[in-house]
């Protein structure tokens, strides 16, 4: 599994956020290029919230917090380090062209993108995230309170908004394991694990399933 579709925050908390961005104590929005990199930023079009709002600070808190205690995510992500995050507005006409995320950033390195939408899909059009796997390309365009996770290294880009507006949070992950294919057999073991103990309860088997687990943890983890 490349990517993780889940729903991270229920409708009243997205409401409060969402409230509260769009209110005039967090209306500090800047140009969107002051955070990319040099190539990112001749392909991007948005606002982002000023990380110095102290409104915004207290949200990004909130979605972290929500992030580390969701059991799921940290099976998939194996997360040592949340960093970067912020909220991004893309009105009409606005997008993200085709880009890939820096792979370290003055907050740490980006081993897995997030994007958290925090709007319903039928309030705006365009605005789906798309990325590109070998093979293909991927749109996703979420309910409100879900996140996608995926693959820093990707190429990836957000369609350009052709009516309303669209609101996101987005960060990164620094995972305890880089490679994709290790987090990826870790995150089945551990799935599988969890399965066996909720349909079987506490065995030696599984005790030993879960020694192999810790044990690739420690081999392939930095």
């Amino acid at each position: 599994m490349e990517y993780l579709v889940h729903q991270l925050l229920d409708e009243p908390t997205v409401k409060e956020i969402r409230e509260i961005l769009l209110s005039e104590e967090a209306s500090i929005w800047k140009d969107g290029k002051e955070s990319a990199g040099s190539l990112a930023s001749k392909v991007k079009n948005n606002f982002q919230l000023d990380k110095n709002s102290i409104k915004g600070t207290e949200l990004i808190d909130i979605i972290t917090r929500k992030i580390r205690s969701n059991e799921l995510i940290k099976s998939f992500t194996l997360p040592r380090k949340l960093h970067g995050f912020m909220f991004t507005r893309t009105s009409q006409g606005q997008g993200y062209g085709t880009h890939i995320d820096n792979s370290y950033m003055t907050s740490g390195r980006s081993d897995l993108s997030l994007t958290l939408f925090l709007n319903e899909p039928e309030t705006y059009e365009g605005g789906e995230l798309c990325i590109q796997t070998m093979q293909e390309s991927k749109e996703f365009k979420l309910e409100a309170g879900q996140c996608l996770i995926y693959p820093s290294t990707n190429l990836h880009s957000v369609r350009t908004v052709s009516k309303g507006e669209r609101l996101a949070c987005v960060g990164w992950i620094q995972s305890y394991v880089r490679s994709i294919e290790d987090r990826n057999s870790l995150f089945t073991l551990d799935a599988g694990a969890r399965g066996m103990l909720s349909k079987h309860g506490r065995s030696d088997e599984l005790d030993l399933v879960y020694q192999a687990y810790g044990n690739l943890l420690r081999r392939l983890g930095d």
